[in-house]
């Protein structure tokens, strides 16, 4: 019979994958969280990270709340987002995929 090996799908496969599918995905690794902040907005939980040395910040979504992840280290795929607060534009990474390392 003829072994079947199965790859291990890791975190940073994933990650690689799906920026080659999307170019415009970027996939960033063992980035230092400053800040994380959650709210609740209908049904799901905001949560926007600052991440050490960047001005930008990072934002997801999720049905609950999460741990904080102030001082982790964070592996992310993200896009460059335009979104419009308070009449200015201002440049917001939207998070697709998050692996705390």
């Amino acid at each position: 019979m003829p072994s079947i090996i199965k790859k291990k799908i890791t975190s940073k496969n994933a990650g690689q994958k799906l920026v080659k599918k999307h170019d415009k995905l970027v996939h960033s690794e063992n980035m230092k969280v400053a800040s994380h902040v959650q709210r609740e907005k209908d049904d799901w939980v905001i949560n926007t990270l600052i991440l050490n040395n960047l001005d930008v910040p990072f934002k997801y979504k999720r049905k609950k709340l999460y741990q904080s992840l102030q001082g982790q280290r964070v592996n992310l795929t993200y896009y460059a987002e335009t979104e419009t607060v308070a009449g200015f534009s201002i440049e917001v990474m939207s998070v697709v995929r998050i692996k705390v390392s």
